[in-house]
């Protein structure tokens, strides 16, 4: 059989998840980084099994391609966003935004009359641009046949069906998957699997795959989560880019005025984006409470087809969306201009620059934030990734490291 060995409840199968976010995504490249600095200078990559969705997705396929080459592979995924601007993501001259937002509004009240492609807010042409130069995808069947990867899934939102579509690259044992409204389909994952994966309904294109449109992934993913098991994992590094839901929420001042569209919009990529992960871990919290109460032993013998999943979700300490506010101004002046009227460079629109900052000073604060929150939890990564702290540092006090 070709690449890891098919899956066992006894064998230890780490599944990392990526969820989406915009330009949060940094913070995903952080903790990565910290855990590239954990692990011995050489080891290779130590999630059989990746899932991301939307620019979860583009960090996903970073780590997949680079598997025998973690560390290095985390360096460049970290230079790339440490030294992000808005038009490496989408164009940003006026005259393009100007085009962009006359035929939003034709397709609006016009039914799209004369559109030649999916129609948005901005161009991400770009970011296909970036993928192209940068994204080795052959290395993801070299990845699989070394058994250094058991799959990479990226899940996407399909407009045609509504269900949301997980596209999976793996080891030959893997099989598809049907629940209600998700399915798991096999296929070699390719840029229009990223680009589809990324496109935030009404601000990216749409993408065609197969003569059927998809977007952000986000969208309608019930189970984030789900993916991950399907492919054989058992224990689940989540890299969340929502603030901490255990820390209280800071009452703000009652508004005395209704909320900017820059807010409503705001309010509604983070239901897409954040409440079902949230929701999610703690279904599987619940279920792994139930099934701990049930006798290993019983399970066996009535085949329940259930078992403990040992899960470990990193989130930011901060708000992302405050550090976003810190920096509005570096968004070039074009999109300032464009976007003021919504309210989204005020701080009270600072929910919607947080996904669409992808400047250097957010993405470089973003990632030293992450890069920080996992040193903080060094030993309990390691010992989750199957390490012995005290084997790889010795007995002594945790080396410092540096966090710029």
């Amino acid at each position: 059989m070709t690449g890891l060995r098919a899956s066992k409840v006894t064998e230890s199968i780490v599944g990392l998840v990526l969820p989406g976010g915009g330009a949060r995504a940094a913070y995903q490249v952080g903790v990565l980084k910290a855990i590239a600095d954990m692990l011995p200078p050489r080891a290779r990559n130590p999630f059989p099994v990746i899932c991301g969705t939307s620019a979860g997705a583009i960090n996903a396929v970073a780590v997949a391609t680079h598997t025998p080459h973690f560390r290095a592979g985390i360096r460049g995924l970290e230079i790339i966003w440490r030294n992000f601007h808005a038009n490496h993501i989408y164009e940003t001259d006026f005259s393009r935004l100007s085009l962009s937002a006359v035929q939003w509004l034709i397709a609006l009240f016009f039914a799209g009359i004369g559109a030649r492609r999916p129609v948005s807010l901005l161009d991400n042409n770009p970011l296909r641009a970036l993928l192209t130069r940068r994204v080795r995808f052959e290395r993801i069947d070299q990845a699989i046949e070394g058994g250094d990867l058991r799959a990479l899934a990226i899940t996407t939102s399909s407009y045609n069906s509504g269900e949301s579509v997980t596209f999976f690259q793996g080891v030959p044992e893997l099989r598809g998957w049907r629940r209600a409204r998700r399915v798991g389909k096999p296929a070699r994952i390719r840029i229009d699997h990223l680009l589809a994966s990324s496109a935030i309904p009404a601000i990216f294109p749409a993408v065609a795959i197969n003569r059927e449109y998809f977007g952000d992934g986000s969208v309608r993913h019930l189970a984030p989560i789900s993916p991950a098991l399907h492919l054989g994992a058992n224990r689940i590094l989540v890299i969340g880019v929502g603030e901490d839901i255990l820390q209280p929420t800071k009452q703000k001042d009652v508004l005395m005025r209704p909320p900017s569209l820059a807010q409503i919009a705001g309010h509604l990529l983070d239901s897409a984006f954040l409440d079902t992960l949230e929701g999610d871990l703690e279904r599987l919290q619940r279920i792994n409470r139930t099934v701990s109460l049930i006798p290993e032993e019983t399970r066996r013998r009535e085949n329940v087809g259930l078992h403990p999943v040992e899960v470990l979700s990193i989130s930011p300490s901060e708000s992302l969306t405050t550090i976003a506010g810190r920096h509005v101004r570096e968004l070039p002046l074009s999109m300032r201009f464009f976007m003021r009227g919504s309210g989204a460079t005020k701080s009270s629109g600072s929910v919607v620059m947080s996904y669409l900052l992808f400047e250097r000073g957010y993405c470089r604060e973003v990632i030293n934030l992450g890069y920080a929150d996992a040193l903080r939890q060094e030993n309990r990564i390691l010992r989750f990734l199957g390490h012995d702290p005290v084997a790889l540092h010795g007995a002594a006090a945790q080396p410092q490291r540096d966090i710029w």
